[in-house]
């Protein structure tokens, strides 16, 4: 299928998305700054700049967009037009995502990252208990390799 807009309509429309700010990562805000959590934002002497630091707990948590990071849910689909670029374009975002989140673990940075689609409206899981899950990985020190949320969308990267 060939795209709907010419070339220059299409790269002034990609150009407008944001990468900081979002919707998903303004709502996790709101939502742990109304717990008392405290946080820096896009610290940018950080690898990767993370979306959240609670430097308290020395973690980072990150709001990943199902799109950019190429997320395994129904709301990632490849596009059919420039494939190859995509796939490049994706796959280097993901390499580029596991290299920073490595570097903060061997600074001794504990590391998370939420879903774009574990936010939504109809998500599988209320988005209060997202909240509270974030604040109890937060607060208790732990590390699992997944907060348990029925299974899905938030994870630990290593």
């Amino acid at each position: 299928m060939t795209d709907v807009v010419d070339r220059a309509t299409r790269s002034r429309m990609m150009s407008n998305i944001r990468g900081k700010n979002t919707k998903p990562e303004l709502l996790i805000r709101k939502a742990l700054h109304k717990k008392g959590l405290r946080y820096r934002l896009h610290v940018s002497h950080l690898p990767g700049k993370p979306d959240l630091v609670f430097s308290k707990y020395r973690a980072a948590l990150f709001v990943n967009g199902c799109f950019w990071h190429g997320h395994d849910c129904k709301f990632f689909r490849l596009p059919s037009t420039r494939r190859d670029f995509w796939e490049q374009k994706i796959n280097g975002n993901r390499e580029r995502d596991c290299r920073h989140i490595s570097a903060l673990r061997a600074s001794g940075w504990r590391t998370l990252i939420v879903w774009e689609c574990v936010t939504r409206q109809k998500a599988a899981i209320p988005f209060d208990l997202l909240i509270d899950a974030i604040q109890n990985w937060l607060v208790t020190a732990k590390d699992p390799a997944f907060i348990d949320l029925g299974g899905i969308h938030v994870q630990r990267q290593d």
